[in-house]
C-alpha cells in the first residue's frame, strides 16, 4: 500500500515535509497521501518490545577501583549524593540565651543534634567502605589482576576485625553496593565467601567450588550424566575435601537437576 511504499522508500520526504512531491512520485493524490500518513504516525515503531521482558537494571558504581601503576586507587561515586550542611541560623539561635522561648530553643536543640548525627553517620559509612575495599585490594589482588579464577576466601568477620569494626557494620555498609573493578562491576558481597579446604592446604571459595561443579555437569556426556558422587571424587582428585552431600548441596543451589532430571531430559 501507499504507506509501505513511504516507509520503505521515501521517509526523506516525509522528513522534510514535501508532500507534494511525495504526492507526485507515488502518483498518488495528496489526500491519500495525508491518509498513510496517518496510519505510519500510529504504527509502533518497536515492535518486538512487547514480547521482550524486562530490561537489564543499570548498575551504577558506588565505588571504582582502578589499577594506577603498582598501586590500585579507590574513589567513592558520591557526585549524586547530597553535601548536607546545616544552617547555621539555627547555630546562632542556639548561641542566643534570651530567645527564643525554652520550648522553641529545645527543640532546635534536639533537631540540631540529630542533624548532626546523620550528617555523621553518613561520612562514618562512607569511611567504612573505603575501608572495607582497601581491604579487599589487599586481599583479591589476583582477582583484580587475572580474574575471577584468582578469587580468594574472605569473610566479613575477618575484615571487620582488620579495620576495626563490628561484623554487622561492614554487613550493612557493603549491602547493595557495587564497585567497577578492571574485571568488570561487581556486588561488593560477591568478595566474601567461606572456604573449602582446597590443595595444599589452602582454601577454596564456596563460589568458586559451585562453579567447578556448574562445570563439570556444562561439559559432562549428557548420554551418561554425571553422579553426584562422581563430582565429589574428581573434586577430591583436585585436591579439594568436599562431602558428595554438599555437592548435591551446590547443585540444587544453582537450580541445576538431579542425574536422573537430566538424563530423562536429553
Amino acid at each position: 500500500g501507499v504507506a509501505w511504499q513511504i516507509v520503505s522508500s521515501h521517509l526523506k520526504l516525509v522528513e522534510t515535509h514535501n508532500f507534494r512531491e511525495l504526492s507526485k512520485v507515488l502518483g498518488r493524490p495528496i489526500d491519500h497521501i495525508q491518509i498513510a500518513l496517518d496510519v505510519i504516525r500510529h504504527l509502533d515503531p518497536q515492535p518486538g518490545m512487547r514480547y521482550s521482558g524486562p530490561g537489564a537494571r543499570q548498575v551504577e558504581p558506588d565505588v571504582y577501583i582502578s589499577k594506577d601503576g603498582e598501586d590500585y586507587l579507590i574513589q567513592l561515586n558520591d557526585e549524586d549524593l547530597p553535601q548536607l550542611r546545616l544552617n547555621g541560623q539555627y547555630r546562632r539561635m542556639l548561641d542566643r540565651e534570651n530567645e527564643p522561648s525554652k520550648e522553641v530553643r529545645n527543640y532546635v536543640k534536639e533537631r540540631y543534634a540529630s542533624a548532626l548525627q546523620l550528617i555523621k553517620n553518613i561520612e562514618q559509612r562512607k569511611q567504612t567502605i573505603l575501608r572495607v575495599c582497601h581491604s579487599i585490594v589487599r586481599r583479591q589482588t589476583g582477582f583484580l589482576e587475572h580474574g575471577i579464577e584468582h578469587l580468594k576466601p574472605m569473610m566479613i568477620k575477618e575484615v571487620a576485625e582488620e579495620i576495626g569494626v563490628h561484623p554487622s557494620t561492614v554487613s550493612r555498609a557493603v549491602a547493595n553496593k557495587y564497585a567497577h573493578t578492571p574485571q568488570g562491576v561487581f556486588e561488593l558481597r560477591y568478595f566474601f565467601s567461606e572456604a573449602v579446604q582446597g590443595p595444599s592446604g589452602s582454601g577454596t571459595p564456596l563460589l568458586l567450588l559451585k562453579r567447578r561443579v556448574k562445570k563439570m555437569i556444562e561439559e559432562e556426556d549428557s548420554r551418561r550424566p554425571l553422579t553426584d558422587e562422581q563430582i565429589t571424587a574428581r573434586l577430591q582428585s583436585e585436591g579439594i575435601e568436599v562431602t558428595r552431600r554438599t555437592v548435591a548441596k551446590y547443585r540444587e543451589d544453582m537450580k541445576i537437576p538431579s542425574t536422573h532430571q537430566r538424563r530423562l531430559r536429553d
